[in-house]
């Protein structure tokens, strides 16, 4: 099979479901309408895009470590740079220059074989990554006079989903068109939510626009949950926003809160997930937790059947710094 990443994509016809935005009730109300059972893709593997515009609420810090431990119950895991700044990459401990011109930057303009341009993540069993680099920052201006260009991510990662148990794309702190491609080529979308006091804010704006990309581009988009991150158990603030957030999304919320740590902050700089920096620390603990939920909001509580031949798995432990 060759590689044509002008291949089209049979779309059914749009869906009809209408996002009415409003009040936080109404707003919690409305998500529901779209977000009954997990996900059923059509095309493979799930994608999940992990999404949310504001910056610095632990879309990175999440799409590595949820990437991590799933990857250790002997999930394939692919991890998508799709964020110029390339934060995923160099978290994982892969350079951006070593990989210059094999990057999402190469896949969302055609330019490469997706298939050839993912490398092993060092240290993670089962997980691989396709870096990012700089030149995604213009690839916005590039795609703008092509056709169908919502839809560039979606034929690419055509040629690797099947590969994959799950794909986890991390997407820029923006609601422009690299957004609107990870979008378009996801089965759900997972939202961070810090707890901090503009949590919600933007909040609605996001649904929304997942709306309008379900209605126009992508009718199996879902949103899989919203993940607590950041919580501060020493301030009464962190369990404020936490009760917010549950009581007007109910069971889209995670169970499991990420609490802020310094030690996932540090396993970032180090270039490892935590789970090899520090697997005894609580943000280890948490995202652990956090990805045994994905998993069963995906396939159900007993996962997938891996043959018998795949148990669970600790990631490599390079000792405590």
């Amino acid at each position: 099979m060759s590689y044509d990443p002008n291949t089209p994509n049979s779309e059914d016809d749009e869906p009809t479901l209408v996002l009415e935005m409003g009040n936080k009730s109404e707003l919690a109300s409305s998500t529901k309408e779209y977000t009954e059972g997990p996900p059923s893709p059509p095309r493979g593997g799930t994608v999940i895009a992990v999404a949310n515009q504001k910056g610095g609420v632990g879309k990175t810090t999440t799409v590595i470590n949820i990437g991590a431990w799933v990857a250790s119950m002997g999930y394939r895991v692919l991890a998508v740079d799709l964020d110029p700044q390339a934060n995923l990459t160099t978290g994982v401990g892969v350079k951006a220059s070593d990989l210059a011109g094999s990057t999402s930057y190469e896949a969302i303009t055609g330019a490469k074989d997706p298939r050839t341009i993912a490398v092993d993540v060092p240290g993670v069993g089962g997980m691989r990554l396709i870096a990012a680099c700089g030149d995604l920052a213009g690839a916005q201006i590039e795609l703008v006079a092509e056709i169908a260009r919502e839809t560039k991510l979606r034929q690419a990662l055509d040629w690797v989903r099947n590969d994959h148990h799950i794909t986890l794309i991390d997407c820029p702190p923006s609601l422009g068109l690299l957004t609107v491609n990870a979008l378009t080529a996801a089965d759900a979308v997972l939202i961070p939510i810090q707890c901090e006091y503009f949590a919600l804010e933007g909040l609605s704006q996001l649904l929304e626009y997942v709306s309008l990309v379900r209605r126009s581009l992508n009718k199996s988009l879902s949103v899989i949950g919203m993940l607590l991150t950041m919580a501060d158990a020493r301030t009464r603030l962190s369990a404020e926003v936490a009760r917010e957030v549950r009581e007007h999304f109910g069971d889209l919320v995670f169970q499991t809160v990420i609490p802020r740590s310094v030690r996932l902050a540090e396993a970032s700089s180090y270039g490892e997930p935590i789970a090899i920096f520090d697997p005894s620390s609580r943000g280890a603990a948490a995202y652990r937790a956090a990805a045994e939920e994905l998993v069963a909001r995906v396939w159900g509580t007993a996962g997938i059947d891996l043959g018998g031949t795949s148990p669970q798995r600790e990631v490599g432990h390079t000792g405590a710094r």
